[in-house]
């Protein structure tokens, strides 16, 4: 047992990353694996391997990462903080270096290194990290290597919002559906990333000097650096990509590790008698109804306000068009002079609200008879000047009034509106007939219609049974509140 190492672990949100250094500091072990939430799992294999190659052993250890301080207080090893492990690696092996920019799976950290050091870090949002290049790579139907290969044979760039997966999305599908090739959206991804990391965390301070780029993403993916080094437009000299820069955070919790030892095998043995995560420990909230008594009278209560259907086929006269282009999807309905349904249609647009909306009226031409007219037609939405202009509708309406103008019309005097759609959010108050404020969501769009489609999709439901799943859960698990990113993760643990 004369062996000694200096152990170093890194347990992100999205892959684990474990490294021996001998009394040089050189590399003797070293492995970087997914662990698709299954943390221990994953740690003890990695463990497991470590053993053949080094055996019984005296190690110090130290744990890094967004995973790894609970899992360090239950093993009884020091935890040490991300920015000190980046200096320590940095300072110990690059000491030239001014500027880190260091992306993980749900992390994205730019640290500055010359005059103090200071960190600047993501915190309520994962836009622009690995788990974010994960999902814009499955729109692809690629994974984040296949991205890469995609984006290096791109000859446009297309703006792609970062800031939230599900704004992402929105500005991607559109492009598959207009014919762009998968190999500029695919940099137009990269680039959003680029663009997300050096607005988001540096604000304004420049970036300047020798930049080592640190982190999974950004040591697998040759294109996403690339598209660093143009837009910062730095020269060869200026670029650090260190050799195991994917293990750099672990190098440098080795290197600051504690000086207490212990045994390997008994340190192994500890991880094996560490539960996992049981379910008594996951965070609940209250059900949405106490018990089927209270569900069925809240739906009943709702569905007192519900409108009127008249069949088209045997009404004459006059009728209105009114035609919803959203983010996500398209609704259009027929009413006649006294506000009862003719004809209703809600879709999702499929990236294009002026084909789909076109589909639908020619739907509706199709059952309309000869005595029908429609006297007027409006429409609001995303699409609103889009539709207006290229199908000659008479008028467009402001979403906040059309919102007040039906509401006001089931429930007269109304003083409180709130709407949910596609990737935003509105809350209108009313006083004396008049909006008197509003208030939208800006950078993040959780909890939208397309945010809940997303999870529906990801546990084998369509919307309506996953809501349907949803009333009658009697333990909901607490997943937080903000960033599609962030919960798709809660969500995988859970």
């Amino acid at each position: 047992m004369n062996n000694r190492f200096k152990v170093g672990i890194d347990i992100g949100s999205t892959t684990l990353k474990v490294v021996f250094l001998n009394e040089n500091n050189e590399i003797i072990f070293s492995v970087y694996e997914r662990h698709f939430a299954n943390i221990l799992r994953t740690f003890r294999h990695l463990l497991a391997q470590a053993y053949e190659v080094v055996g019984e052993s005296r190690v110090t250890i130290a744990m890094t990462g967004s995973a790894g301080m609970s899992l360090a207080k239950r093993l009884d090893v020091s935890f040490v903080q991300e920015v000190v492990a980046t200096t320590k690696v940095l300072k110990s092996n690059h000491s030239e270096v001014d500027v880190a920019i260091e992306l993980g799976g749900e992390d994205a950290k730019i640290v500055y290194l010359t005059n103090g050091v200071e960190q600047r870090m993501n915190g309520i949002c994962a836009g622009g990290t690995g788990s974010f290049i994960d999902q814009m790579a499955s729109l692809l139907q690629v994974d984040a290597p296949g991205l890469n290969e995609l984006a290096k044979n791109y000859d446009e760039v297309y703006p792609i919002a970062a800031r939230c997966g599900v704004f992402a999305k929105t500005d991607v599908q559109p492009l598959l559906n207009q014919g762009a090739s998968k190999e500029n959206i695919a940099v137009s991804v990269l680039q959003a990333v680029v663009i997300q990391t050096i607005s988001g965390l540096a604000q304004g301070r420049p970036i300047r000097g020798n930049i080592a780029f640190l982190g999974g993403p950004l040591y697998f993916l040759s294109e996403l650096r690339a598209r660093f080094i143009q837009t910062l437009e730095l020269s060869d000299k200026q670029v650090i990509l260190p050799k195991n820069s994917q293990l750099y955070i672990a190098i440098g919790a080795a290197l600051a590790a504690s000086n207490t030892l212990h045994s390997f095998s008994d340190f192994i043995k500890r991880t094996e008698q560490t539960n996992e995560n049981r379910i008594e420990d996951l965070e609940r909230l209250a059900p949405l109804s106490e018990s089927d008594e209270q569900c069925q009278t809240f739906n009943e209560r709702h569905k007192q306000n519900s409108v009127s259907y008249v069949d088209l086929a045997t009404y004459q006269g006059d009728c209105f068009l009114g035609i919803d282009a959203g983010s996500t999807t398209t609704k259009v309905v027929l009413i006649d002079d006294k506000g009862n349904l003719l004809f209703t249609y809600y879709d999702s647009n499929k990236g294009s609200p002026l084909t789909s909306t076109i589909v639908v009226l020619k739907q509706l031409y199709s059952k309309l008879p000869a005595r029908v007219k429609i006297a007027r037609s409006a429409v609001t939405g995303y699409g609103e000047a889009l539709l207006q202009q290229a199908l000659k509708i008479d008028i467009g309406e402001i979403e906040t009034i059309a919102h007040y103008k039906a509401a006001n019309y089931f429930l007269p005097n109304v003083d409180f509106i709130l709407d949910i759609g596609g990737q935003d959010m509105k809350c209108l108050k009313i006083r004396e007939g008049n909006i008197e404020s509003i208030m939208l969501n800006e950078a993040c769009s959780s909890g939208c219609g397309s945010f809940l489609d997303t999870f529906a999709k990801s546990m084998n439901h369509d919307i309506e049974s996953f809501v349907r799943e949803a009333i009658v859960s009697n333990a909901p698990v607490e997943l937080g509140t903000r960033c599609t990113v962030f919960m798709n993760s809660r969500v995988k643990q859970a």
